[in-house]
């Protein structure tokens, strides 16, 4: 039996082809951004079209799996000991991944980020310092332009939120009857809806900046597919069956790289598409990804390989993102080009994200827990 990337001895049995759809997503996470710059801002010429959807299957994927890891263990387990371990497990990267934003900053001083070249050192290293901590910045701090919470690491709003999730599971969340968990989950849906389909761009794409409008689409983000996670798990009975991996895979891929719907014209029936996907496909998936059992080695080390990387790619991979859009406009990259680079910066990712992972994630949890948790 081949283990997951785990720091602590008593982790539960892990869903590794839940593990490895992460891994899906977040490969099409970083293909969605490689693309991105071709689109020119028009979200309904961006290719691979709907990949920002990754972050709400992460949302309700992670409330899945938190319910089924954490809620039969309240009566030995301390909050304390709780919010050690998710600090264990999500923070060592969100240092990592700060720290390359950093060391890759300058190399994406372009007319895309205009704050840059103005940017001094004694300026950037304190960004980086509030930056380990995970506390948002407000936009009088942003020295890259974009106005984003975290300027050396974009991505890493959706781990504030996490923390945010992770905190309200802890307190209030768990606590929940399924019954009162089910009517959040209805309001939440409704609030998603209406935010997907009265967007002016007609999707739930947003929630990187601690400006109110942004705060309000990331928490509306954040707290249906958390919520259905968690409902999902404490609701529907797992039965193990034949291996799902490569259907569940595909069905994923398929829902985040759909073509834009209704054009320019009629931007609310993407936000229809939107909100379909989140509430009634991303369960859908996740569920069979749940009751899939891998029958061959093969297909086990290709889950594990997928879940153990899915986190270090998503966190470490936009700082190179920044310095790949830089490039391609200071040097005027056409799309021919630019898209076999970018496959190349893909595998390059996967790579690091993988030694990464071994050299020092795995190491540095393993010490923090050996050292912070009880034995």
């Amino acid at each position: 039996m081949i283990k997951s990337s785990s720091a602590f001895i008593d982790s539960k049995r892990h869903f590794k082809i839940l593990d490895a759809l992460r891994g899906v997503a977040a490969i099409v996470v970083v293909l969605f951004h490689i693309l991105e710059f071709y689109s020119g801002g028009d979200h309904v010429k961006q290719l691979i079209n709907h990949g920002y959807l990754a972050v709400d299957f992460f949302f309700m994927l992670s409330g899945y799996v938190m319910a089924h890891a954490y809620d039969d263990r309240w009566g030995t387990m301390s909050l304390k000991d709780f919010f050690k371990r998710r600090i264990i497990r999500l923070h060592p990267m969100i240092i990592m991944g700060m720290t390359i934003g950093a060391i890759c900053f300058y190399f994406g001083e372009s007319e895309m980020f205009p704050k840059i070249a103005d940017t001094s050192l004694w300026q950037l290293i304190f960004v980086l310092l509030i930056g380990y901590t995970l506390m948002p910045v407000p936009p009088s701090m942003d020295i890259r332009g974009w106005n984003e919470m975290h300027p050396l690491n974009g991505p890493a709003w959706s781990l504030f939120l996490e923390y945010i999730a992770n905190i309200l599971h802890a307190l209030v969340l768990r606590k929940l009857s399924k019954l009162m968990l089910g009517v959040f989950v209805a309001i939440a849906g409704i609030a998603l809806i209406q935010m997907a389909v009265t967007s002016p761009n007609g999707d739930i794409i947003g929630g990187w900046s601690v400006e109110p409008e942004q705060l309000r689409i990331g928490f509306t983000r954040l707290l249906f597919p958390y919520m259905a996670g968690m409902l999902l798990r404490r609701t529907i009975k797992i039965i193990k069956t034949r291996s799902t991996f490569i259907f569940s895979s595909l069905l994923l891929v398929l829902v985040l790289s759909f073509p834009r719907l209704g054009g320019h014209e009629h931007v609310w029936i993407n936000g229809l598409y939107d909100s379909f996907m989140v509430i009634l496909i991303f369960p859908i998936i996740i569920y069979l990804g749940a009751i899939g059992e891998i029958k061959n080695k093969y297909t086990e080390k290709a889950c594990t390989f997928l879940g153990d990387i899915s986190y270090p790619i998503y966190i470490i991979h936009y700082p190179f993102i920044y310095a790949f859009y830089s490039w391609i406009m200071n040097n005027n990259i056409p799309i021919n080009v630019g898209v076999w680079v970018g496959f190349g910066l893909l595998i390059i990712i996967v790579l690091l994200s993988y030694a990464i992972l071994k050299l020092y994630d795995e190491p540095v949890r393993k010490w923090l827990s050996t050292r912070f948790m009880k034995k």
